[in-house]
């Protein structure tokens, strides 16, 4: 570690004054800055040439006085003239610590980049002329907040004495944790129900000694590690245990608290390691283990993901449970594609079903929506898309119908393939490893498939 030129440090400005010196654009940034604080902040300039009506601040249009800084807490000087050589002179003799704006070898002090989710602050700061890294920085930590985390810092302090007299300090912390984290304290918080929650959670921590436990059921997405959401990346770095499937990268994974345990339990094509009753019971026990665990599921949970049967397993356990959706590989597959999968004049609808395992009504009925116009997406139905082609031909939609299939959707090593539903269908189809999304439908021909394999009669084979 190198040592540091600066210090960084929070400074008191409360029943202060901030005086700018500075009329432009870089007084305005400026004073948006500072206005986050209680001070009374002072804009002194000849030129008033921005616009500082929306912002509540005092402005003074006339030249700078050395009496201006008398109770100064901080001096910002953002014009490079006489007045702001003034200002700077005065700022030194009275010891007021200054910045320069964009004359870093003058400052006394630099300006942060600020998360600001009072009353928690956080500041980012990089010493000397640095501010895109800061800038940078700050958007990668503003993505793991929460913007509700102001709120349930308020709701926690506000309930201070009541933990103090309630639980010992360990237990202390970690009610506070579970208050200011838990997505289903936010919840309550944004109904209008947080003190409720707050003191329902407090009454379990003292009755039971132990944080009760929770499930979330987080979306992965179809396999690209920053297509997770936000709050599935906070939820994963709280998590205990991270149950998670085959299809989740291990990029995604390694997203959560380093020293939770993570639990393989996916299923694949042939091999099963656990079976969906086996991961109910699971997720089960380590909810009654006062766990909080992340079911980390490929795409969205409640898509094709069976979540219906983990959650029917936890109501009955009396556990909590909380959904976290994700991006469906289908919409991956659109996008990857640029294909409108809904269409004015074109597509009305958008249809997500399964092929494995589909019956003769199921196909008659796709088949009818598919000559409507309507976009079909189907997952896992590569080794039998071809008979499932053949078969949606037979029960009327037309052999003229683009189709489009996407494999491993979402990820950098997709790869694309197009034709028409008599292609699929007339011959058998050799296809890269990985999910599939097969697309059937009319809008399929007005997406980007310019660097997809053309499906060609009887020149594949599956794989």
């Amino acid at each position: 570690m190198g040592e540091l030129n600066t210090f960084p440090v929070s400074y008191k400005v409360q029943g202060q004054r901030i005086v700018i010196v500075g009329g432009g654009e870089e007084a305005l940034n400026k004073a948006r800055l500072v206005t986050k604080t209680t001070a009374l902040v002072v804009i002194i300039s000849q030129n008033i040439e921005a616009d500082f009506s929306e912002l509540p601040v005092t402005v003074l249009a006339r030249p700078f006085e050395d009496a201006d800084l008398v109770d100064a807490a901080l001096v910002f000087v953002a014009d490079h003239g006489p007045d702001g050589e003034a200002a700077k002179r005065a700022a030194r003799s009275r010891r007021i610590p200054l910045n320069v704006v964009d004359v870093p070898d003058e400052c006394d002090f630099y300006t942060p980049s600020i998360i600001d989710r009072a009353p928690v602050t956080i500041a980012v700061a990089t010493e000397g002329d640095a501010p895109v890294l800061a800038r940078l920085i700050r958007a990668r930590i503003e993505a793991a907040l929460s913007p509700n985390l102001g709120a349930l810092a308020k709701l926690a302090g506000s309930m201070r004495d009541r933990v103090a007299a309630l639980l010992p300090g360990p237990r202390a912390r970690r009610y506070y944790e579970e208050l200011v984290t838990s997505p289903e304290v936010e919840v309550a918080l944004l109904r209008g129900q947080g003190d409720m929650k707050a003191e329902s959670l407090l009454a379990q921590h003292g009755a039971e000694g132990d944080s009760p436990g929770v499930v979330w059921l987080i979306g992965a997405g179809p396999g690209a590690e920053d297509l997770l959401t936000l709050r599935a990346q906070r939820l994963l770095q709280e998590a205990d245990v991270i149950v998670h499937d085959h299809l989740v990268p291990a990029a995604a994974v390694e997203m959560g608290r380093r020293d939770a345990e993570r639990i393989l339990v996916g299923k694949q094509k042939g091999h099963h390691s656990f079976t969906q009753a086996e991961i109910n019971a699971l997720i089960v026990r380590l909810g009654k283990a006062g766990k909080r665990v992340a079911r980390l599921k490929g795409g969205d949970p409640m898509v094709f993901g069976r979540a219906g049967e983990e959650i029917d397993a936890l109501k009955a356990a009396g556990i909590a449970y909380h959904i976290v959706p994700g991006v469906t590989s289908a919409l991956a597959a659109a996008a990857d594609t640029a294909t409108p999968v809904t269409l004015r004049k074109i597509s009305t609808g958008f249809v997500l079903a399964t092929a494995h395992g589909a019956e003769s009504e199921e196909l008659k009925h796709w088949a009818a929506l598919a000559s409507t116009g309507l976009t079909l997406a189907l997952y896992m139905g590569k080794s039998v898309a071809g008979p499932t082609a053949e078969r949606l031909i037979a029960e009327g939609a037309s052999a003229g119908i683009p189709v489009g299939v996407v494999v491993r959707a979402g990820r950098k090593d997709r790869v694309l393939y197009r034709g028409t539903l008599g292609t699929l269908a007339s011959g058998t189809i050799e296809l890269e490893d990985g999910p599939a999304i097969i697309f059937v439908g009319e809008a399929i021909a007005h997406g980007d498939w310019s660097d997809a394999i053309e499906l060609a009669s009887s020149a594949f084979k599956v794989a």
